[in-house]
């Protein structure tokens, strides 16, 4: 009785919640699955082609969209034939890449591609633009988070949805980009996965 999350449940989920995992380390998968109520989605970052599909597998049974960041994952090749087995074996709700070339083919293989960009000085900020204009992906995520004002920069000249991680370490941090702009935050500590109490 597993319902397939389309794109439009995703994206509203992501707008609901506004945390992804970052999933790192396989002892953090029974901690995602446990905040899953509060989560958009998960970003795997491990892994390797022999496990992969397993783990995606346990997301998916719990109706968590899996987006594979496809350098970080071992033995797998992102040429047109590695895409393609992922697409139609592995089967992850999306994937996660820092090359322009790799998420174009992604989108070819009707797989929602997350295009990750590193902030590291003006020029970082012209090859958004430029690279956005070439692929087109459905999410673009920024890094590191703890820039918040560029969040704005990047929303005005794309409404693509803008995801950001990286160096996030308490919830002011998190408020702060989502106040920003920032549609969701993407975040390797489990602490981060679910929304702050207010006591």
């Amino acid at each position: 009785m597993s319902n397939m999350m389309t794109t439009d449940d995703f994206f509203a989920g992501l707008a609901r919640h506004k945390r992804i995992a970052s999933v790192k380390d396989p002892r953090h998968i029974e901690l995602a699955l446990k905040h899953r109520e509060q989560l958009s989605g998960i970003f795997l970052l491990m892994g390797h082609i022999g496990v992969v599909k397993g783990y995606v597998d346990v997301f998916k049974e719990h109706n968590l969209p899996v987006f594979m960041h496809l350098e970080k994952i071992g033995g797998l090749s992102t040429d047109h034939y590695g895409l393609d087995y992922l697409a139609k074996s592995i089967k992850p709700f999306g994937v996660i890449s820092t090359k322009t070339n790799v998420v174009k083919n992604a989108k070819k293989m009707g797989l929602l591609t997350v295009q990750r960009f590193f902030l590291v000085d003006s020029e970082g900020l012209d090859n958004i633009a430029k690279s956005l204009s070439q692929t087109e992906p459905d999410i673009i995520e920024l890094m590191p988070a703890r820039i918040p004002d560029m969040i704005r920069k990047v929303k005005s000249f794309t409404s693509v949805p803008i995801i950001t991680g990286g160096l996030l370490y308490e919830h002011c941090h998190a408020e702060e980009c989502l106040s920003h702009g920032a549609t969701a935050i993407s975040s390797s500590r489990p602490e981060l996965w679910g929304k702050q109490n207010k006591n």
